[in-house]
């Protein structure tokens, strides 16, 4: 994100210091001048915003501090490395986007919409008074998805929104992402900003999701997209489609990371990233990925098709 020269610090706070301050990989394309600016207001743990948008609450200003409601219980600490080109809005444009991304290799873009409504809409409370009687269609966590099961949104959260162990297979694991019923699911996607930089020839679908800490998807290809986190942080790890990588369709993401990516060989290691509220990350047509959501996630992805 960190768009130049914050002119209200209440939006500086909340949508630039942050996210450096919670990062730990270095300077990640940090200005100077903001990172000093930032240094000498920000104080961790607080945050003083107020909401210059009557329709988004002052929580919604303090990604840092706000989890939600989602809770961070069973995190995850390992965010891994940071190997993939992270691209500020203000640095980018749609025609360099074409030129040096969109068929070639993945970026993770910052700042590129304002999400903030969507965001609240979001959270636990906001989701489960809306959606609580609704039914989600979840589906098992391995590469080919064999099995769907149909539950209330409220029975999914409370009892099947929980951390995945190391050692759970992906078909025993059921996963909230896709299968939307659209016309339910309307109100609250008509208020997701989506990424702008569109490919020709294509038209965007959303998929949306929920899932507890450890889960994922282990690595499948597709036509290419946009994945944004909004709440929670997903570790992604991909290989161009000419690298396909060694794994097991049933094995989850989080069995591999402990298992088989220790023992690579340096030139046959993933892209990979751990992305963040206010991050959005594209990947090209059949790009092998996976994904590990180290907390409580809420995300949605937009597919070029």
């Amino acid at each position: 994100m960190l768009r130049p020269l914050c002119s209200d610090w209440t939006i500086c706070h909340a949508y630039d210091c942050a996210f450096f301050f919670q990062r730990r990989w270095p300077m990640r394309n940090q200005r100077i001048g903001q990172l000093t600016r930032c240094s000498a207001l920000y104080q961790p743990g607080t945050c003083s915003g107020h909401s210059p948008n009557p329709e988004v609450p002052d929580v919604a200003l303090c990604p840092e501090q706000d989890t939600g409601g989602w809770g961070l219980d069973s995190s995850l600490a390992d965010e891994g490395s940071c190997n993939i080109d992270i691209r500020d809005a203000t640095t980018i444009t749609h025609a360099q986007f074409l030129e040096e991304y969109a068929y070639t290799k993945p970026v993770i873009l910052r700042g590129l919409t304002d999400n903030r409504k969507f965001r609240f809409l979001c959270s636990k409370p906001s989701l489960l008074r809306e959606y609580r009687d609704k039914t989600v269609r979840l589906s098992t966590a391995n590469t080919h998805s064999y099995r769907k099961v149909d539950v209330r949104f409220e029975e999914f959260v409370t009892l099947l929104l929980t951390p995945q162990s190391e050692d759970t297979l992906g078909s025993d694991t059921l996963y909230f992402f896709g299968d939307n019923n659209f016309t339910e699911w309307h109100s609250l996607f008509e208020k997701y900003n989506a990424p702008p930089y569109s490919l020709p020839r294509t038209s965007p679908a959303y998929s949306f999701g929920i899932a507890g800490p450890g889960t994922g998807v282990p690595f499948h290809w597709h036509g290419p997209g946009y994945s944004e986190v909004i709440y929670g942080r997903k570790r992604w790890l991909l290989y161009p489609p000419d690298q396909a990588p060694e794994f097991h369709p049933n094995h989850t993401t989080l069995h591999w990371i402990s298992h088989s990516y220790p023992n690579l060989e340096e030139h046959n290691t993933p892209l990979e990233c751990t992305i963040r509220p206010g991050e959005v990350l594209y990947f090209p047509d059949r790009w092998w990925h996976a994904t590990l959501n180290l907390d409580t996630s809420v995300f949605i992805s937009t597919f070029l098709g």
